[in-house]
């Protein structure tokens, strides 16, 4: 009874901490794509499957949580604490200037628990069921440009392009399982903000003139729900009658919905002091608390993959429906989007490899996913990329043998591009992520024979 209270309050002093962390956490990156819709879209998989080009649509796991599609909850085997984090490093190439901007950022990538609710009158009946909860980015809006100009017969004008933001999500998700047949929800709130800002200095030798501001914040929140499927086909089964090869097949998606918006305009005088902050010497303009609302797209992925005990093998497709995104009815440049995914997984482990060969038991993954960006700024914009991970036990190997709990740690090296040589701004990213998976009977019942 105490080791389960003690175990309950460790568990709820690193999720407050981490919690923490996730909120207060910045980055530094400067990309002037973030300025259009709702930002730069953060990847939507778990670390797990980042590795494997994001395929996720297919993919369950009782060791892992699926952020993408909610019926793999189903499957989860045990509690599950799941934190991940990335750093990338973005290259922003101009062809007209020719110029080169880097930037590198850490941010955290998600914060979830999951946990089985399935009861033993359940699995005689072959029924399973899970459920997860935690939060985590949709989007990042961060960019800083500053443009400098000779006005004919004025002055000299500097000009700086700011924006900071972007969109969250806090969900809580259940997956139900029958059979080879998953279905699942997730629920929650999707919160966010916007501010964009165009700050004018003129340059005069003999004349000062006061900075101006203006100022659009905006700040926008309301409840989701995206739901998915999963059917399980087995190829092969042993002499016990379990599948040893599976054809998984997936589908996963969410309605179009309207964020209910607050808006403040801003136009002003500025002064900077010596910190590099700015007070307002005087208003020209204000209107707050405008009421509104932000259309977000419908969204709909499929996708199967092919599992036996050393290998999974996937492919997904994504469609965004972006073209019907609104902020406050006014269009922007986004349009529809497609992503295709590709990925593999090889676990080399054999049923008679001893534990003391650790790489024997390391997952070994890689992918590559390919689309037009939903950022409709310059023609023929392709946004692709290529990645490899590993999933790395870091409890003993006798010990998961023994009781099934481990941590697990979960890599990804992403090498990405969006745009072409046709483009004027081509950006490139390398993300590094890595994700903590830690599997525990936490919360369940000790049973004494």
């Amino acid at each position: 009874m105490h080791s389960a209270k003690l175990t309950i309050a460790k568990f709820s002093s690193v999720l407050f901490i981490v919690l923490g962390l996730y909120l207060s956490a910045s980055a530094q990156e400067n990309s002037p794509y973030s300025r259009y819709g709702l930002g730069d879209l953060t990847p939507n998989q778990n670390i797990f499957t980042r590795g494997m080009g994001g395929i996720s649509a297919a993919t369950n796991d009782t060791r892992s949580i699926n952020l993408t599609n909610p019926a793999s909850l189903a499957n989860i085997g045990l509690t599950i604490f799941d934190l991940g984090a990335e750093i990338d490093t973005r290259t922003l190439k101009s062809s007209n200037p020719a110029k080169k901007f880097t930037s590198a950022n850490t941010y955290f990538s998600y914060l979830q628990v999951g946990f089985p609710l399935t009861t033993a009158k359940m699995a005689k009946k072959d029924m399973r069921w899970g459920m997860a909860f935690g939060i985590k980015p949709v989007s990042k809006i961060n960019y800083k440009i500053e443009k400098s100009e000779r006005l004919s017969g004025i002055d000299s004008l500097n000009t700086v392009y700011e924006g900071t933001g972007g969109v969250n999500q806090a969900f809580i998700g259940s997956g139900f399982r029958v059979k080879n047949f998953s279905i699942g929800v997730n629920v929650g709130y999707m919160f966010g903000s916007k501010d964009y800002s165009t700050k004018l200095t003129f340059i005069n030798d003999s004349t000062y003139y006061y900075l101006s501001n203006s100022e659009n914040k905006t700040t926008f929140g309301s409840f989701f729900f995206n739901a998915g499927v999963q059917y399980d086909i087995p190829i092969e089964k042993d002499k016990n009658g379990n599948a040893t090869k599976n054809l998984k097949l997936g589908l996963y998606g969410n309605m179009q919905q309207n964020l209910r918006a607050s808006s403040d305009n801003i136009r002003e005088t500025i002064v900077y002091d010596p910190n590099g902050s700015y007070y307002r010497i005087d208003s020209v303009f204000e209107d707050k608390d405008v009421k509104g609302k932000i259309r977000y797209p419908a969204r709909v992925g499929f996708g199967a993959s092919y599992v036996d005990k050393n290998w999974m093998i996937g492919a997904d497709f994504e469609y965004g429906n972006w073209s019907s995104y609104r902020y406050y009815g006014q269009t922007d440049a986004v349009k529809d989007n497609w992503t295709i995914r590709v990925g593999a997984q090889y676990f080399p482990n054999k049923i008679n490899n001893p534990v003391i060969k650790y790489f024997n038991f390391v997952k070994y993954r890689a992918g590559f996913y390919y689309g037009p960006d939903y950022i409709n700024v310059n023609k023929n914009r392709p946004e692709y990329g290529f990645t490899i991970g590993t999933g790395m036990p870091l409890t003993s190997l006798k010990k998961i043998s023994y009781t099934g709990e481990f941590v697990m740690l979960n890599t990804a090296l992403e090498v990405g591009n969006r745009g072409n040589k046709q483009t004027n701004l081509r950006e490139n990213v390398v993300r590094i992520s890595i994700g903590i998976s830690m599997n525990a009977s936490w919360f369940q019942k000790r049973k004494y024979y």
